[in-house]
């Protein structure tokens, strides 16, 4: 005797056996408790300003809070690149100590660093490429710190924002040639020279996209974005060298882009520390950066814990029966 209730052409054994099934793959894609939420991790651009991402870094890992994908632009992308190629972020704090941080130099050198890559060494003339500057030597220094030749080599997936120099398209590269992509992304117009690759001359992120959080949004559960562009404080005596008003309205462009972003869609989590007066190429200024980064750690800490126990709270199927 067929039962009027199930579906007409359907038994009651083969309707229950799909009404469970469907309760199941809901259950499956609407449990966020059973599993940990799926971290995405974006660092903006700033040049020097960018250590101040080290110490997030440093606070995710002592959480383990492992990122599930990274997105970075520009000075983010290097670091983001690291951290994805495996180091820790206390890691990369030795390496910037090591590398970048000559106490006994004094203050107004711009850019001390080992005597094997001091800054000299990035005087070549690159004026017939574009820039002022030529940064193989930064990036080959970079490749000897992490093994990673390519981004299926990293062990968290990273996207590598840059831009194309002729349309200002937006350019997003998560495959290929590693250390090509992250040269891309750190091609500051007029600082360095721009770069060839997949058939596109492209520029720093900043051009199009500072901060690329808006990248992580398909595939993590909690997106953090890290705003390093500081604040920059003038008495009315700054000197305006060609570099500085280069630089600055560099800045102010980013600034804009990405207000523009934030006014459509926010992160879960913000973040900025609070720099000052830490212009692009002042890497000496290491030391100082941290310290002016460690509030903005501490805010992240806090964050981040409130989002994962939302997270956890959220409505859906108990661990009993998700799948």
């Amino acid at each position: 005797m067929s039962d009027k209730s199930t579906l007409p052409g359907l038994s009651r054994r083969n309707f229950l056996i799909l009404a469970a099934s469907t309760l199941l793959l809901a259950c499956e894609g609407r449990d966020s408790r059973s599993r940990a939420p799926r971290i995405g991790l974006a660092l903006g651009g700033g040049g020097a300003k960018g250590f101040a991402h080290i110490p997030i870094l440093e606070t995710l890992d002592n959480m383990g809070a492992r990122p599930h994908a990274i997105a970075g632009t520009s000075i983010g992308a290097v670091i983001g690149a690291l951290y994805a190629a495996g180091h820790s972020g206390s890691a990369i704090h030795a390496m910037v100590d090591q590398f970048f941080v000559d106490k006994q130099a004094p203050e107004q050198q711009i850019l001390p660093l080992p005597k094997s890559f001091r800054w000299l060494d990035f005087l070549d003339p690159a004026l017939d490429s574009g820039g002022l500057l030529d940064s193989n030597d930064f990036v080959s220094f970079l490749g000897e710190q992490m093994a990673a030749r390519r981004f299926r080599d990293l062990k968290i997936p990273l996207k590598v924002m840059t831009a194309d120099l002729w349309s200002g398209e937006p350019v997003v590269i998560e495959s290929g040639e590693l250390l090509a992509a992250v040269q891309a992304s750190i091609a500051l117009p007029g600082l360095f020279p721009p770069v060839d690759l997949n058939g596109r001359t492209l520029v720093d992120g900043g051009v199009a996209n500072p901060l690329p959080y808006n990248l992580l949004f398909d595939e993590c559960d909690i997106v953090i974005a890290v705003d390093v562009s500081g604040d920059r404080t003038s008495n009315g005596n700054d000197g305006l060298s060609f570099a500085g008003v280069l630089m600055h309205s560099f800045q102010i462009m980013s600034e804009n882009i990405l207000a523009g972003m934030l006014a459509q869609r926010q992160p879960d989590i913000f973040i900025k520390p609070d720099i000052r007066d830490v212009r692009v190429l002042e890497f000496y200024k290491a030391e100082q950066i941290f310290i002016a980064a460690k509030p903005a750690a501490r805010t992240l800490e806090t964050k981040l814990k409130t989002a994962m126990r939302k997270f956890d709270s959220r409505p859906g199927c108990s661990r009993s029966q998700a799948v």
